[in-house]
């Protein structure tokens, strides 16, 4: 039995790209955005199947893009949920490895020695990071109100590995104690309180969220990941 799965969340509608269709679909050098992750999720070994959370109106396309490119991994394409917390605890109810891997589609230049070295690594929690390279305080509505130490900070990227079923008993408490969390790392230190593994990330991983995100990947792309392919 294969020991990890990957949730690949593809759950955005493009309304902050001002596009009539998702993100993840606008084409990046000749291929949708998130079929970039795909093609090294898909080169993985020791995975199990990948689960995508996906807005319901775009399944359809998804399901036809997926079979154009011959993905040869089990791929799952479920309806994701009203947040991204809702479309992770959607995903993992398809999920049964020990590890589940987690991924962002708007993410297009996450390498495939990434995602390995969280395989390989024997910690069962992990994030990538980043440092924040520029000054950030604490406010309270319109004012300044506190200095923070920005070399105790991290900027949290993806991907990440979890305990599956830690990750699973940390989302129901977070529905039954109606808390939110934009991301995994924190849902999963507030209800178990243990230390999470980072990993160092890269500064062109960036998620493309925004007309300007876009812009920046075709730079991105020309002037990294065509050297690294």
């Amino acid at each position: 039995m294969k020991k990890n799965s990957v949730l690949l969340l593809s759950g955005g509608i493009g309304a902050r790209m001002q596009k009539s269709i998702p993100k993840q679909h606008l084409l990046l050098f000749g291929r949708p955005i998130i079929i970039h992750s795909l093609e090294r999720i898909d080169k993985l070994v020791d995975i199990d199947k990948i689960v995508i959370t996906c807005n319901k109106n775009h399944i359809d396309d998804l399901k036809e893009m997926t079979k154009v490119y011959g993905f040869k991994n089990e791929i799952i394409i479920i309806e994701g949920g009203k947040s991204r917390q809702e479309s992770v605890q959607k995903g993992l109810m398809e999920i049964n490895t020990p590890s589940v891997l987690i991924h962002e589609a708007a993410r297009p230049f996450v390498r495939l020695k990434e995602f390995e070295k969280l395989i390989d690594s024997k910690e069962q929690n992990i994030t990538y990071g980043v440092d924040i390279p520029y000054t950030v305080l604490m406010r309270k509505g319109d004012f300044i109100t506190e200095n923070l130490n920005r070399s105790s900070l991290i900027n949290i990227q993806l991907p990440q590995k979890f305990n599956t079923q830690k990750l699973k008993r940390a989302h129901l408490e977070a529905i039954q104690n109606k808390k939110t969390f934009t991301e995994d790392t924190s849902l999963l230190l507030d209800f178990f309180g243990k230390k999470i593994k980072i990993f160092k990330g890269t500064e062109f991983n960036i998620k493309i969220t925004n007309p300007i995100d876009y812009k920046i990947a075709e730079i991105i792309y020309k002037d990294y990941i065509l050297n690294e392919e």
